[in-house]
């Protein structure tokens, strides 16, 4: 995985300069996602994967189903990954550019999972919470877990805080075992 990341960072780094540049850094991210999910399709990969079919089938295959939303700077990212070989390498462009992204915009990404559904006043709350701590502006996905049993786990980054029922029992659990 680091030898993939490791590939893929000049690219990410090229289309975030481009997305800076062109003050266009959530319409790249959402242009990487589309790369993406094309690519990942089972038929299209099928295809891509296809040793017999030449690069500018696959390059016109991929612009026929992303289209107008890839634009001509998405169509070049495609033609040099087509041509390179790196096609493959589009979900490491896309977690190494909206980390990129992230920075730049001093945001960080948090996942919250509640065993019950929460509504908009707890998730501002959770979220103003966390832009306290972090000192970043906080972009939450909220999620509901009910095997949590009761409580809640936010995954900020490589952070985990876990408030849930389950935690709390696995940690009786391990108390008596010990």
């Amino acid at each position: 995985m680091a030898e993939r990341l490791t590939v893929a960072r000049p690219y990410a780094e090229a289309v975030f300069a481009l997305a800076q540049e062109e003050k266009a850094l959530k319409q790249w991210a959402e242009r990487l996602v589309l790369m993406r999910m094309v690519s990942e399709n089972a038929q299209m990969r099928a295809f891509l994967d296809n040793p017999r079919v030449d690069a500018s089938e696959k390059i016109a295959a991929f612009m026929a189903i992303g289209g107008e939303r890839l634009g001509e700077e998405g169509k070049r990212l495609i033609e040099v990954l087509i041509q390179s070989k790196r096609l493959g390498l589009l979900p490491e462009i896309e977690t190494l550019f909206d980390r990129l992204k992230d920075n730049a915009e001093n945001t960080v990404q948090a996942v919250i999972e509640t065993a019950l559904p929460i509504d908009e006043a707890q998730i501002a709350a959770l979220k103003a919470l966390l832009s306290k701590k972090t000192g970043k502006n906080v972009e939450a996905e909220v999620r509901v877990k009910p095997e949590l049993i009761g409580g809640t786990r936010i995954r900020v980054g490589d952070r985990v805080i876990d408030a849930s029922v389950k935690e709390r029992l696995a940690e009786m659990a391990r108390a008596l075992y010990a």
